[in-house]
C-alpha cells in the first residue's frame, strides 16, 4: 500500500471516527436537555408563578425544545446520500467493488460534509441549551424573588 493510500485511508477511518464521536455527543446531550425539561416540569407543577418568570421560563424551554430539535435531526439518518452504505445499496457487487477500490477520496469529501452538518447542528444546540438553562435558572431566580 502506497503512502497516499495510507493517508487516503487513515482520512476516511479519521471522517468516520468523528460522525461517530458527534452522534454520542448528541445523544448525551439530548438525554441532558430532556432531563432538564422532565425536572423544569416536576419542579413547576405545583408552584405558583409570577408572570415575569413565566415569559423567561416559558422562552428558556421553547429554546430546548428547538435544541432538542436540532439534536434530533442531527442523528436522523440520511439515507439518501451518495457516500457508504446508503450509495452501496443501491449497487450491484460489481459496481461495489468499483466504487470502494475507486475514489476513496471522494467519499472522504462527502463524509466530511456530513461531519461538520452533523457538527454545526450540534455546536447550536448546545449553544441553545445554555441559553434556555441561563433562562431556566433567571425565572427560578424571579420566582423565587431573588432577582430585580
Amino acid at each position: 500500500m502506497s503512502t497516499a493510500d495510507r493517508n487516503l485511508s487513515a482520512a476516511h477511518a479519521e471522517v468516520r471516527a468523528e460522525i461517530a464521536r458527534t452522534d454520542s455527543k448528541t445523544a448525551l446531550l439530548l438525554a441532558f436537555v430532556g432531563a432538564v425539561l422532565a425536572g423544569t416540569w416536576t419542579v413547576t407543577r405545583g408552584l405558583t408563578l409570577n408572570p415575569a418568570a413565566c415569559v423567561v421560563g416559558g422562552f428558556g424551554l421553547v429554546l430546548l425544545v428547538v435544541a432538542a430539535g436540532l439534536l434530533l435531526r442531527s442523528v436522523r439518518p440520511n439515507l439518501s446520500g451518495r457516500h457508504g452504505f446508503p450509495l452501496w445499496a443501491t449497487l450491484t457487487a460489481e459496481e461495489i467493488n468499483a466504487a470502494v477500490g475507486g475514489d476513496l477520496a471522494a467519499d472522504i469529501a462527502g463524509l466530511s460534509r456530513l461531519a461538520v452538518a452533523k457538527f454545526r447542528g450540534l455546536r447550536r444546540a448546545v449553544d441553545l441549551t445554555l441559553t434556555g438553562g441561563a433562562l431556566l435558572i433567571l425565572a427560578a431566580l424571579l420566582t423565587l424573588g431573588g432577582a430585580v
